[in-house]
C-alpha cells in the first residue's frame, strides 16, 4: 500500500460515528468469497480464543483500520463488542 491508501487507525468506539455508503468496495466475486471466509475465521477466533484481528474498511471519508475482536457476522454486518457494527460490503480486508 502506498501512503495515499494507507489506512487510518481508528478506535472501535469511533466506528458508530462513521458514515458508510451503500456500495460494495470489492470488485470481484472471488474477493467477496475470500472476505466472507476471513470474517468467519475471525469470528471463530474471537469467540473461542478472544483473538483480535485487523479489519481494513472504507467509510465515506476513506480507508480505515481497526484492531478488534469479531463477535458475530450476519449476511450484512460484522458485529464487534458493545454492539458496534461495520457493514460487510465496506470491508476491504481481514488480517
Amino acid at each position: 500500500m502506498t501512503n495515499a491508501t494507507k489506512p487510518v487507525k481508528v478506535e472501535k468506539e469511533m466506528i458508530s460515528q462513521l458514515k458508510f455508503p451503500e456500495n460494495e468496495v470489492l470488485s470481484s466475486a472471488d474477493a467477496i468469497k475470500i472476505r466472507t471466509a476471513s470474517l468467519e475465521r475471525a469470528m471463530k477466533l474471537g469467540n473461542l480464543e478472544h483473538n483480535k484481528i485487523k479489519i481494513i474498511f472504507e467509510d465515506s471519508e476513506g480507508i480505515k483500520q481497526v484492531e478488534t475482536t469479531v463477535w458475530g457476522v450476519t449476511d450484512k454486518r460484522v458485529i464487534l463488542k458493545q454492539g458496534v457494527v461495520i457493514p460487510i460490503n465496506r470491508v476491504r480486508e481481514v488480517i
